[in-house]
């Protein structure tokens, strides 16, 4: 229990450190409060060691039963998800630190923004260990007025603009998080998380929302919670936020990137067993995150601007994270979450050394155009190509059809699969260059990726599920309510295979100085999406417009009840 408390103190002592006490020594007080940042980090990885060895670490500082606990509602819970995602906080919150020591040493709110990131770190933490759904939600909204906080240069117009969005946005998504909350508790009188758990899959209740119309209480109340998730994780459509948060400094986005945008995931993990018993949410779930997904990644291939395309590529892959959330794979959302916070929190702290050499060299990121190709290697084409096309679907569909193995009734192990054979594809098609080295080098390349990637998702599969979620039944319970209708289950595995085989062969045709004919009102239509995306779909105009209308419209009603006798 001291140790559990000790890391989120020892984070509000360093934002302490750095706020309290002359100018003088603000340079060394500074520094110094890197170490119980560092050891707030070696203290989650021993709370992680503990909480897998010993089981959950639980204690309140208030009485459950009580309705004055509502007004406080401080404990911890801190189970194998908490301890994950505390190791995770805080091993990119000390890299974070120790970086905006040296890049931020110059400004004029050094000190302030040093203590703000500290105190978010004790905000996130303290998210993640909550003993109850009223105390998450309280650092919830902190960390939503955080953000504000956090844009840092409020003096400049467009920073101001950008974090006044992120606040209204993450306003409206909270607030429906706390009506799913205010629901729930009306509901099942508790919001105590393994007793709302037990009450809502013992007690199953319906609402009518009018005359002939009933939904269950728990897809009412994970639909509103689910909104929640959708304003912290950047889903579409209240995405809007994070591109326009961009002008704050590079580690706060480092930060934003690798931690504070996963609350989503986490939310919808932390209370899967609720969500696991609404097959509706789960599917909203799914349709959001994969429209989120394409527009995100579309939308990321047409910027020019290097904070900006990572700001998209971030909100794909959030549409990912909740995607999987959608299917059932819990489990593998957390990987997920975990891999794309070290990766993204890595290259937002790398992007201003990118950035600064593009200024020095103006050739750069470009290749050098006198540069000497070499012949195109049918060897490496054919490696690239068997390896993440014949091999995987081979299996795939020797498994599902010539063996008779029932994947169909067992939906979760065609996703494992198929996700294997899409990150594989993704990754050789990202790194390997097919007319740049000798052919030999290339295919090994492409194979050793291949072995990695499904050794991880192997590793993610059975280790990282059988540590998060140890009973198989509440797994494959996940599956079976996330379970999609079995012609619509195969034909967007069928349309996402179709596309990465017409993928390859349209790589094929670029590499081999080959061109494919295209009807030209493809062509046209390509053109227009192409502005359609750079312009981000015109959302920003069109929110802009919306929010000029309700101010019209309460501008009315204000000067009628004003005129309104007394």
């Amino acid at each position: 229990m001291s140790l559990a408390l000790a890391v989120p103190l020892l984070l509000l002592v360093a934002s302490c450190l750095v706020v309290i006490g002359p100018d003088r020594t603000l340079y060394t007080r500074t520094k110094l409060a890197a170490y119980p940042v560092g050891a707030a980090f070696v203290g989650a990885i021993v709370i992680l060691w503990l909480v897998a060895t010993e089981g959950p670490i639980t204690f309140r500082f208030y009485d459950p039963t009580s309705i004055v606990s509502l007004a406080f509602p401080m404990g911890l819970y801190i189970d194998r998800l908490s301890a994950v995602m505390m190791t995770l906080i805080t091993g990119v919150s000390t890299v974070i630190y120790c970086y905006s020591t040296g890049y931020m040493y110059q400004d004029r709110h050094f000190r302030r923004y040093l203590a703000l990131i500290c105190f978010t770190d004790f905000v996130l933490i303290c998210m993640v260990s909550s003993a109850n759904l009223m105390m998450l939600f309280l650092f919830w909204q902190v960390l939503s007025y955080l953000l504000y906080l956090l844009a840092h240069n409020h003096a400049h117009a467009a920073t101001l603009r950008g974090a006044f969005k992120t606040f209204t946005l993450l306003r409206v998504a909270d607030a429906a998080f706390l009506a799913g909350i205010v629901l729930a508790y009306q509901l099942y009188g508790t919001l105590e998380f393994q007793d709302l758990f037990a009450r809502a899959a013992g007690n199953p209740l319906t609402l009518s929302l009018w005359p002939g119309l009933e939904i269950s209480a728990t897809t009412a109340v994970t639909s509103l919670m689910f909104i929640g998730a959708m304003g912290k994780s950047a889903q579409f459509p209240l995405h809007l936020w994070l591109p326009g948060s961009l002008f704050a400094p590079t580690p706060v986005h480092a930060l934003l990137h690798a931690g504070i945008i996963n609350a989503g995931g986490f939310l919808i993990n932390r209370l899967a067993p609720l969500f696991g018993l609404s097959s509706t949410t789960l599917h909203i779930a799914f349709v959001v995150g994969t429209l989120t997904a394409v527009l995100g990644a579309t939308t990321m291939l047409v910027q020019n601007d290097i904070k900006k395309t990572l700001g998209f590529s971030t909100i794909g892959q959030m549409g990912y994270m909740i995607m999987e959330c959608g299917l059932g794979a819990f489990s593998l959302a957390v990987f997920h979450l975990i891999a794309h916070g070290l990766f993204k929190g890595t290259v937002f702290l790398n992007c201003g050394n990118v950035i600064h050499k593009a200024r020095q060299e103006p050739a750069l990121p470009h290749a050098d155009p006198h540069a000497d190709e070499q012949e195109f290697s049918r060897l490496t084409w054919f490696t690239g190509f068997t390896t993440t096309l014949l091999i995987p679907l081979l299996i795939l569909l020797v498994t599902h059809g010539a063996l008779h193995i029932p994947l169909l009734e067992s939906q979760g192990t065609v996703i494992f699969l198929f996700f294997i054979w899409v990150t594989s594809s993704q990754a050789i098609l990202t790194l390997t260059r097919l007319r740049a080295v000798a052919s030999w080098k290339v295919s090994v390349a492409m194979l050793f990726t291949l072995l990695f990637v499904v050794f991880v998702y192997l590793f993610a599969v059975e280790s990282f599920t059988a540590f998060l979620y140890p009973n198989p039944g509440e797994v494959a319970s996940y599956f079976q309510a996330a379970a999609l209708p079995a012609r619509l289950f195969d034909g967007l595995i069928g349309g996402t295979a179709l596309v990465i085989i017409l993928g390859w062969f349209y790589i094929y045709a670029q590499a081999h100085g080959r061109t494919m004919w295209v009807p030209s009102l493809v062509e046209g239509l390509r053109l227009r999406l192409y502005v359609l995306f750079m312009n981000r779909l015109y959302a920003d105009e069109v929110y802009q417009a919306l929010g000029q209308s309700v101010m019209r419209v309460a501008h009315r009603v204000d000067k009628c009840v004003a005129r309104w006798p007394e």
